[in-house]
């Protein structure tokens, strides 16, 4: 039913999502490193790749960022060697790209940031699924991954800088691209998912109105370094 609704309202919808496009902030990536290593312990090679939300867009550091949550939480049981790949406006196509044309390499897990862009994209979640089936492959290919965590795209009917009804028409194709992707995980005993939809609030989001904030950044990043401490114990 929703999707014929959203048939019926795409002149309005394309209408506000130019408006979107010109009308919010377009606020940086968080500065800062993009790897390093910190903590005591037993090593553990951690690899984050993604779009703007990995890249930290919404806050002024990594450290407060998803790579500063995340590696700090890790650091306090393992030595922790990270690296960040991640860019705005990456889909999940874009992400393949900039892999494929990197170096192999060797990493314990990797956590994934995507989803919104594909969303905001006229990809139907069918190929969308098949991409993110053709990125796993990669990273345990070209990277020798083990542990794959994979994020929920957020629950976008929440995003104040989106209006209605378009707020709402994103949000029911969010809900439909994460129920592909929770039976992708659960098909996988080696991928789990990250969903903090729970616990958002979307007075949390940072001042464009679309991307997290630092609570919501440190939320996630301790709920993914959770998921990874459980598996390796």
């Amino acid at each position: 039913m929703h999707n014929l609704i959203i048939i019926l309202l795409a002149p309005l919808l394309l209408l506000q999502g130019r408006y979107v496009r010109q009308n919010t902030p377009r606020l940086p990536e968080a500065a800062g490193d993009r790897g390093g290593s910190l903590g005591e312990g037993r090593p553990l090679r951690v690899l984050l790749v993604g779009d703007s939300a990995a890249a930290g867009v919404g806050v002024d550091t990594q450290s407060q960022a998803l790579s500063g949550c995340l590696t700090r939480e890790l650091a306090r049981d393992y030595r922790v060697h990270w690296q960040l790949i991640a860019k705005s406006g990456n889909t999940t196509a874009d992400l393949i790209r900039t892999l494929e044309e990197l170096e192999p390499g060797e990493f314990d897990v990797v956590l994934i940031s995507l989803g919104v862009n594909d969303v905001l994209s006229p990809l139907r979640v069918s190929r969308w699924i098949e991409q993110q089936g053709g990125l796993i492959k990669l990273l345990r290919r070209q990277f020798s991954v083990r542990h794959i965590l994979l994020t929920h795209v957020p629950p976008m009917e929440q995003f104040p800088a989106l209006p209605q009804p378009l707020r709402w028409c994103l949000g029911q194709r969010a809900k439909a691209f994460n129920t592909r992707l929770t039976e992708l995980s659960r098909a996988d005993k080696n991928c789990e998912l990250v969903n903090i939809e729970q616990t958002l609030d979307r007075r949390d989001m940072a001042v464009d109105g679309f991307h997290p904030g630092s609570k919501i950044y440190r939320v996630w990043g301790e709920s993914a370094a959770d998921l990874i401490a459980r598996r390796l114990g």
